[in-house]
């Protein structure tokens, strides 16, 4: 299935192969969608990437791209998800081994865009990605929105950040010597733990940025407590709003990383 205005292509990387669907020119930027897939919306919001001056790249890792948003379809995708082996949704310290292809697609899309470096924004399920395609040096501008694994069973799940040690310590090098980690969620969203950016901030301390949108009872934008998806779903594009103000900085930021004056 094509997504209009976006050229449709593939990428290979160690026996897998994924549909890859690009729009615009300039500096790379890596769009993993949430679940359940490419919606209308996560391609809306790689269009507003593009139109900035940069070259969206937006992987389709499950669903069926275009497709609209619905319960069932989350609860069928997420079921896929859940038993793949590509996905670890209840890792706490180790990500999912689709990330070695992510990172492999950022080198790519480097090499295919210049630039000095790219983009990277996971969303929900795929939002710890972005810190795991750090351990390349190609991606400049990661953004965890919603990032929602490991699942929170637990204490301990709640508060962890799907990444390995190992990995996290790179991760902390690599803010430690300038680079902003960007992260978004709702304040009432079970998916996304306050435990979790808290781990964030303990880790990273000045390396981590965080946006945290009140969805609390009686919150003066009347943003509901399920809500989850800042940039897309849940998004309302209006000057003003908080939601508008947190994808507003995201684009600030691959402007301030990717496109430096």
């Amino acid at each position: 299935m094509s997504l209009e205005g976006f050229e449709a292509a593939t990428f290979s990387h160690e026996g897998t192969t994924r549909p890859i669907y690009r729009r615009g020119s300039g500096p790379g930027v890596v769009i993993v969608h949430e679940i359940p897939g490419i919606t209308p919306e996560v391609a809306h919001f790689g269009r507003r990437v593009a139109d900035e001056g940069f070259t969206a790249v937006l992987p389709s890792l499950f669903g069926t791209p275009g497709k609209e948003f619905s319960g069932s379809y989350v609860a069928g995708q997420m079921a896929r998800a859940c038993i793949s082996r590509e996905f670890h949704v209840l890792a706490r310290r180790a990500s999912s081994p689709i990330t070695d292809f992510l990172r492999a697609l950022a080198q790519q899309v480097h090499r295919e865009c210049g630039g000095p470096g790219v983009g990277a924004v996971g969303m929900c399920l795929t939002g710890n990605f972005a810190l795991s395609m750090m351990l390349d040096e190609v991606v400049m501008a990661p953004v965890l929105s919603q990032p929602s694994l490991p699942f929170g069973i637990s204490q301990d799940h709640r508060a962890a950040i799907h990444l390995s040690d190992d990995d996290l310590d790179v991760v902390k090098q690599r803010t430690r010597n300038g680079l902003c980690v960007l992260g978004l969620r709702f304040t009432q969203d079970p998916l996304v733990p306050a435990e979790r950016f808290e781990r964030l901030r303990r880790e990273l301390g000045d390396g981590f940025e965080a946006i945290e949108i009140d969805s609390s009872k009686g919150n003066p934008y009347d943003i509901p407590a399920m809500a989850h998806s800042v940039l897309t779903k849940d998004l309302v594009d209006e000057e003003g709003h908080p939601t508008r103000a947190a994808l507003d900085r995201v684009l600030t930021l691959f402007h301030e990383r990717l496109l430096p004056t």
